[in-house]
């Protein structure tokens, strides 16, 4: 099977600014981001933000971020987190996010890897929730399905999500990062495969694509840590994002893909620094993860903002009473649906 065409209208490219000179960053990337449009969402803590000359870029300071959402909203959108004002504001079907510590990566031949035309193969092409194809996925080059296959499965439904992966520094939490300083990950496989039904996964914002118009809603900030009164990002607001979108697809019937495409990721950060921060969230995840399994949408829930409203209201009932840190995300959950829709009317008017 060829590869899907991409068309320059039809990708944005999200970029959380958190250094103040992103021109190294942007030339490393130049062959393969020069065609598209780039939102880069500048971190509030930052004074400005160089760009080099010949991209399609937009950049949003923390004022237009106010403009866009309110003052009370725009707290959303520091730190990390920045990345979802991007989502907010994109009118494109199709949204690739992408870190700016991170390099583009080469294939075992030293092919530089194009990500853009990657993910948006995955999203192109069908995925195979319901039934495991064991060569991977059977709609990129050179594959198919295998004997013993159903038939009746064999046509897929939409992929959704595209969770591209890391050489390098992959994202490993802070315990295997302390314990493991000297751990890369140097394997490139060439494959990608759909994440089987009911099966959760974590989801990183670093490397990640998803059609807008299936699941956009779904990709949201909702749980935050807060350590002595003040919220603060951290990577729970992503796995908490990749938890709740893949309880939509799997209810909606849409697919999640994750393998190819790679990214080259470089040092950052303190894993003591990353440990101290993450902990908290280390230690919700083992209540988090089974609610997620065994957790059922209603029928009436037809869409993306019907299934977030829906675990919304399950989170505050099923988890609220264990952590106070619950019954804020459920409320996140459901302010942010309202806050999309607004900015949607908005975009779109």
């Amino acid at each position: 099977m060829s590869r899907a065409i991409v068309n320059d209208n039809e990708v944005d490219i999200v970029i959380g600014a958190f250094r103040s000179d992103l021109t190294s960053f942007l030339e490393e990337w130049r062959p393969v981001f020069s065609r598209f449009h780039l939102i880069i969402v500048k971190d509030p803590d930052l004074k400005e933000v160089k760009i080099p000359e010949g991209f399609d870029a937009r950049v949003y300071t923390e004022s237009d971020i106010v403009k866009v959402v309110g003052s009370s909203n725009a707290a959303l959108f520091s730190g990390y987190s920045s990345r979802y004002f991007g989502y907010l504001v994109s009118n494109k079907k199709y949204v690739i996010s992408i870190d700016d510590d991170c390099s583009p990566a080469k294939t075992k031949n030293g092919d530089l890897v194009d990500i853009v035309s990657e993910h948006v193969n995955n999203l192109k092409t069908p995925a195979t929730p319901f039934f495991f194809n064991t060569l991977y996925d059977p709609y990129q080059k050179g594959s198919d399905f295998v004997r013993g296959y159903p038939f009746s499965l064999r046509s897929g439904v939409p992929c959704a999500v595209s969770c591209g992966l890391w050489l390098n520094l992959a994202d490993y939490d802070a315990p295997t990062q302390a314990l493991k300083p000297d751990m890369r990950n140097s394997r490139y496989v060439d494959a990608v495969l759909t994440v089987p039904l009911k099966s959760m996964l974590p989801v990183s914002g670093v490397n990640i694509a998803f059609d807008r118009e299936l699941v956009g809603p779904a990709m949201l900030p909702a749980l935050k840590l807060l350590k002595e009164g003040k919220v603060r990002w951290e990577t729970m607001e992503d796995i908490w994002c990749g938890l709740v979108v893949k309880t939509v697809c799997d209810h909606l019937k849409f697919g999640v893909k994750s393998g190819i495409p790679y990214v080259w990721r470089n040092e950052k950060g303190s894993a003591i620094d990353s440990l101290k921060k993450e902990w908290e969230g280390v230690k919700l995840m083992e209540n988090v993860v089974p609610f997620f399994e065994s957790l059922t949408l209603s029928p009436s829930a037809v869409t993306a903002e019907d299934c977030v409203v829906e675990i919304a209201a399950a989170v505050k009932e099923r988890l609220g009473s264990s952590h106070s840190v619950f019954v804020t995300a459920a409320d996140s959950m459901v302010g942010w649906v309202k806050l999309w829709k607004s900015v949607r009317s908005q975009v779109s008017s």
